[in-house]
């Protein structure tokens, strides 16, 4: 009987599982067999007072991993541990460690012979990077001067069909010193090299080269350097590594967020650093502009450096002015001295001065001040950036004139997240130029624009360049890569013209991720002139609409290991012409739509 009252009995505290009873409800439960354990002869660990306070010695990780038989390394296999990617430091080891490895059976230490290397704390990384590109096409070509490659056309845009295959092969070795686990490197030596093969089929005459005899095809192919660099570590300012460095060579750079102004790898020097727990990080850089080959847009270092320099400052603030959001500063001089100069393209076309105005070469001096904000306020991820450009340019392209440069830009992409959607919206807005024989240059232009913005390169308008016919010869819309209209000859070889008609853009964009391994978005996207002063006195029309059109695309990326190793990409883009595009390019044919389709794989080691 069990006993009265709130008190268990002494049998039911001592074994609450009683033979013969249970729980209803509860299945009946073993418990394990006692475990035991002797070790004979084993000696007592030490005191704590036996070890050091401040730190304890141990072998370095790597030696620890080796001594446990866990690395088993496959120099083509970049998901594991591998010294080829940085996992593992060279070593140089002493007579004494060579001895101990042999005998232990472990792996020879790879020993560099060059640049006076010392210590065992140096790492290796190599990168290789396959990009294949196939792309598909329409845009307004115009027919040849002298010829045409269908006789008897006699429009001004013929046909628009065109092809281009690109595959692109980048290697980049880097040896650096440091336990770069939780400081900056000591040093860090890097060259990065590109070889670009790439064929271009076009309808018509002309438009790949100055002389119509040559063909309306062409392949070409093109080694350039794209980093070449030394980064030295100067100081640590605290013990939470907040630090000072500098790099000297060919470096890549991007002066904001996304890309708008400066995104490029160019020659010079920066020096770079952060402070308060990376709470704040600056940059101070100076670049001399390398020439860029025509077809490929790699450097081309066998050119002398143009005169044209970029000197900028900029400052970073997070969590400002609310946590979650990073704020940031720029100045930036774009000094350009062209202007004695004439540059010639591979493909016979000149591109300083551009052909365009009075085809008069130019100097000039602007700045840019700029505010970003990049992060998330709330819910709501907010990429923002504005840009007021000032300065003087010594000769307009069309009064010959010295004139003062008042531009303005201002972009924003907010998006929202819901469960494994993101949607979009972008805005933008790049002054145009009202008066262009006035004083005063107020269209905005960059220095080198590459923007990660309202679809990026999966847009029509952003992917494909613009021939601007019947008022510029050699002279675009816009540029390849690029969403302003500038109305230049190049952006990697012409100069910056600030009597552009501007830009407008308004989008909504969603990002799928349906799995992790695969991914569809979709954008579109409607543009605008901001005032087609410009484009109506170089066309010697009385109006041109704004209207530019609907820019309409949609892209899916498959990564079959869910990593950046291997990503394909397949994308398609039309462009339904406004009443603007279809006053400044309507052809015989009254094409509706343009398009641009791109499938592209990405393979990296």
């Amino acid at each position: 009987m069990p006993q009265n009252g709130p008190f268990p009995s002494e049998a039911q505290v001592e074994d609450p599982l009683l033979e013969g009873r249970r729980r209803p409800g509860v299945p009946q439960r073993e418990l394990p067999d006692e475990i035991t354990q002797t070790n004979e002869g084993a000696l007592r660990s030490p005191p704590p007072e036996a070890f050091p306070t401040d730190q304890i010695p141990v072998p370095d990780r790597w030696r620890l991993i080796e001594t446990l038989g866990i690395v088993k390394e496959r120099w083509w296999d970049p998901y594991n541990q591998n010294t080829l990617k940085g996992d593992r430091p060279l070593c140089i080891p002493t007579k004494e460690e060579q001895a101990r490895r042999r005998e232990a059976g472990l792996p020879k230490c790879r020993t560099p012979k060059f640049l006076g290397l010392e210590g065992d704390d140096w790492f290796f990384v190599l990168n290789a990077i396959s990009d294949t590109v196939i792309e598909p096409r329409t845009f307004p070509i115009p027919v040849g001067v002298q010829t045409t490659d269908r006789p008897g056309s006699i429009d001004v845009f013929g046909k628009n069909d065109s092809l281009v295959l690109a595959q692109t092969l980048i290697g980049s070795v880097s040896l650096l010193k440091g336990s770069t686990a939780y400081k900056p490197p000591d040093i860090e030596y890097r060259l990065t090299l590109a070889l670009q093969a790439n064929y271009v089929d076009v309808s018509e005459r002309r438009v790949l080269f100055v002389e119509p005899s040559k063909g309306t095809d062409r392949f070409d192919y093109f080694l350039g350097v794209q980093e070449a660099f030394v980064d030295y570590h100067i100081r640590n300012v605290s013990d939470r590594y907040d630090f000072d460095s500098v790099r000297a060579g060919i470096q890549p750079f991007q002066s904001d967020f996304r890309g708008f102004l400066f995104n490029d790898q160019q020659l010079g020097v920066r020096l770079f650093g952060n402070r308060d727990n990376n709470r704040w990080q600056y940059n101070l850089a100076g670049f001399w502009r390398l020439e860029k080959d025509t077809n490929s847009g790699l450097n081309d270092v066998t050119q002398s450096p143009r005169d044209d320099w970029v000197v900028t400052a900029n400052v970073y603030r997070q969590d400002f002015p609310v946590v979650g959001l990073t704020s940031q500063l720029s100045l930036t001089w774009n000094a350009n001295r062209e202007k004695g100069e004439i540059e010639v393209d591979d493909n016979g076309f000149p591109v300083r001065p551009a052909l365009i105005g009075n085809l008069r070469a130019r100097d000039y001096d602007v700045f840019y001040l700029g505010y970003a904000a990049d992060g998330r306020i709330g819910r709501l991820n907010l990429s923002a950036q504005a840009y007021g450009a000032f300065g003087t340019d010594r000769d307009s392209i069309f009064t010959g004139e010295k004139s003062d440069i008042r531009a303005w830009f201002v972009a924003a992409e907010p998006s929202y997240d819901v469960d494994w959607l993101r949607f979009r919206g972008s805005f933008l807005y790049a002054s145009g130029d009202s008066d262009p024989y006035n004083d005063t240059e107020a269209g905005f232009d960059a220095i080198f624009e590459n923007p990660i913005f309202a679809g990026a390169d999966t847009s029509y308008w952003i992917r494909q360049t613009i021939p601007f016919a019947g008022g510029g010869r050699a002279v675009s819309i816009n540029g390849r890569n690029g969403i302003l209209n500038s109305l230049r000859s190049s952006k990697e070889q012409g100069q910056s013209n600030f009597n552009n008609p501007g830009t407008i853009l308004a989008g909504v964009g969603v990002d799928a991720d349906l799995t992790p391994e695969f991914r569809v978005s979709a954008n579109a996207n409607h543009l605008w002139f901001d005032d087609t002063a410009v484009l109506q006195e170089l066309r010697n029309e009385g109006s041109i609409p704004k209207d530019i059109g609907f820019d309409l695309s949609v892209a899916t990326i498959w990564r079959p290991k869910m990593t950046q190793n291997i990503v394909f990409r397949a994308s398609a883009a039309a462009l339904i012409p406004g009443d603007g595009f279809k006053d400044l390019f309507a052809n015989s044919d009254r094409d509706d739509v343009y398009y641009s389709v791109l499938f592209n794989a990405v393979l990296t080691f």
